[in-house]
């Protein structure tokens, strides 16, 4: 086989499903492998679609993603979507094409340095230098990047080595010498969280994306109602425990719910389970869950207390630590003090909600999104770009799945969203896939409507329109003092007409009467569709922490002093349950 073929050969020994693509001059023999050897390929317009196109794929399956780029400029525009996918501990494999090997470090036509480029945002990279070792890397290649800890890994193949013949042998398996992830928990150290748990009067846990790569939803669900303990989900988490259950408190952090970001604070034991103690979770560290005796149970030891010290370390996969916890601990429904704990949380989640003005006749994001939620009965696949309505779908649309809320956390990449779609709906052609993305993050990346019209894709693109790179206006007024320095976004494109001109349906809304009716007719259209919702410019995110300021810095809809009352009103009628 030529070493295009070879690529073609692996990815359907991989089970490859779609490879997501932007041909050019070096990558031309693998295409015409790919075409020859009937493997799926989806055209995007841009090579960094291509890699979020994968990453939806990836973050909706648990699969691994794959996109193709050529040398050069083709390589260095997948850089955003592998890094996003780095952070965000995304399964992806991005095949890039090289100059010839002769031609290489002679500043040739569209040359590129990827593999110098990426190594710090791959898990692993590969520059391939002799045709017979391409087998060996591409089977490394997906076993790195599916196990242990996901990440992307980029095979860079020159052109030459691509046209190379040898003989092919696929390996079923492969041995990296320094790469085996510990998968095994420590008897011992569960033990020992058996013991804190037993001890605690107020436990939480707190669930990352972790426990979603990790396959290990119901096993969290187990262990939350066998402990009796209320459960707080970072951004990238949502889904990882059902929104909807009584033992749920939602998001914490930064636009985390009032209820999650207490439990935080009073908590005595906070259990993080795939999780990695984020800024934007933690606000000020040193503040963070100051109460508490903090176990931390992670795949990859780089992240046990990393950004915070913690007193009890589990090095193990996600789903076989919790599995064998299980047997070692007690009913904690049983204790009184852990019901009064659950009350507590609880009765904070229902005097500070997330809410807005519902008596407002202009239209309010939250409304937007909320009916969203009710159109849909909250079945859809929801993907995000980032800023503001990144963090309202967030409040707004509780899931209950896991893999059901797609977005960029760590790297907060604007444009991820619409590519992202795409790759989503790729992989559930028959689902419901809603995409919530705003004036400003759609326009980086809105070339791939083309994408969607070209294959008839049914996504619904609801867009946030508020005139302003929203969440940067907020910061302007809350810590700017209102200078709201080049944020304004003008009016333009017209995305109703912009829909049109790539063929989809497009409508508008811009009051409270017709947004039923625009978001159902969206929903009834078989194909794709576009909502341009007219939202109030001047609306906030809250609550908010301030930027490095603790969890009890908080923003709210009520003032410090309902706050206070009620803080007094609680103590009294729990504290001495608690203890």
């Amino acid at each position: 086989m030529t070493g295009a073929e070879m690529v073609a050969a692996a990815l359907q020994a991989e089970g490859v499903e779609v490879v997501f693509g932007y041909p050019g001059g070096t990558v031309l023999p693998i295409y015409d492998a790919l075409f020859r050897y009937n493997v799926r390929h989806v055209l995007v317009r841009h090579e960094q679609g291509a890699a979020h196109a994968a990453e939806g794929y990836a973050q909706s399956t648990g699969k691994v993603g794959v996109c193709i780029a050529t040398s050069g400029p083709g390589a260095t525009n997948l850089v955003t979507g592998i890094a996003d996918a780095f952070l965000d501990s995304v399964p992806l494999v991005a095949i890039t094409g090289n100059v010839a090997r002769a031609s290489m470090g002679t500043d040739a036509f569209q040359e590129a340095d990827i593999t110098g480029i990426t190594t710090p945002i791959t898990k692993h990279n590969f520059l391939v230098r002799d045709v017979h070792d391409l087998p060996r890397i591409l089977k490394a290649a997906f076993h790195i990047a599916a196990t242990g800890r996901p990440g992307p890994v980029l095979i860079d193949i020159p052109k030459d080595v691509q046209n190379s013949v040898d003989d092919f042998t696929y390996p079923d398996s492969v041995h990296l010498e320094g790469y085996n992830p510990n998968l095994r928990p420590h008897m011992q150290q569960l033990i020992k969280l058996a013991a804190l748990i037993k001890a605690s009067n107020r436990p939480l846990l707190y669930v990352g994306g972790g426990a979603i790569r990790a396959q290990t939803s119901e096993a969290v669900r187990t262990l939350a109602e066998k402990l009796h303990a209320p459960v707080v989900m970072t951004l990238k988490g949502l889904g990882a425990f059902p929104e909807s259950h009584p033992l749920s408190l939602g998001m914490l952090g930064m636009h985390g719910s009032y209820a999650a970001n207490h439990a935080v604070l009073e908590c005595d034991l906070l259990l993080a389970l795939g999780a990695r103690f984020d800024d934007r979770v933690t606000g000020e560290v040193a503040s963070f869950a100051p109460n508490a005796t903090i176990a931390q149970i992670d795949v990859d030891p780089a992240e046990i207390g990393k950004n915070k010290p913690v007193d009890l370390p589990i090095v193990a996969d996600l789903k076989r630590a919790i599995e064998a916890l299980l047997p070692l601990v007690e009913e904690g429904n049983l204790l009184p003090q852990r019901q009064a704990w659950v009350d507590r949380c609880r009765h904070f989640a229902e005097r500070f909600p997330f809410a807005y003005d519902r008596t407002a006749t202009i239209l309010k994001p939250q409304a937007v999104i909320e009916t969203l939620h009710r159109l849909t009965h909250g079945n859809a696949f929801v993907v995000t770009d980032v800023g503001q309505h990144q963090m309202w779908a967030a409040q707004f649309y509780p899931v209950d799945a896991p893999h059901q809320f797609i977005t960029s956390g760590g790297l907060g990449t604007m444009g991820f969203g619409l590519p992202a779609a795409i790759g989503v709906q790729i992989a559930h052609p028959k689902a419901q896939v809603i995409l919530i993305t705003g004036d400003a993050s759609l326009q980086m990346t809105m070339q791939e409507l083309a994408t969607v019209a070209q294959y008839d894709l049914p996504i619904k693109v609801v867009i946030i329109n508020n005139g302003f790179l929203g969440m940067v206006r907020q910061w302007q007024e809350l810590f700017y003092e209102k200078r709201y320095a080049h944020s304004e976004v003008v009016s333009i494109p017209d995305f109703v007409k912009l829909a049109e001109a790539f063929r989809i349906h497009g409508a508008r809304v811009d009051s409270m009467d017709g947004l039923d009716a625009s978001i159902e007719h969206a929903l009834a259209i078989p194909g794709p569709a576009v909502i341009d919702a007219i939202v109030d410019p001047q609306e906030n995110v809250l609550p908010m922490v301030p930027p490095g300021a603790p969890l009890s810095a908080m923003i709210g809809w009520w003032s410090k002093e309902e706050e206070e009352q009620e803080q007094q009103r609680e103590a009294a009628l729990y504290g001495g349950r608690l203890t």
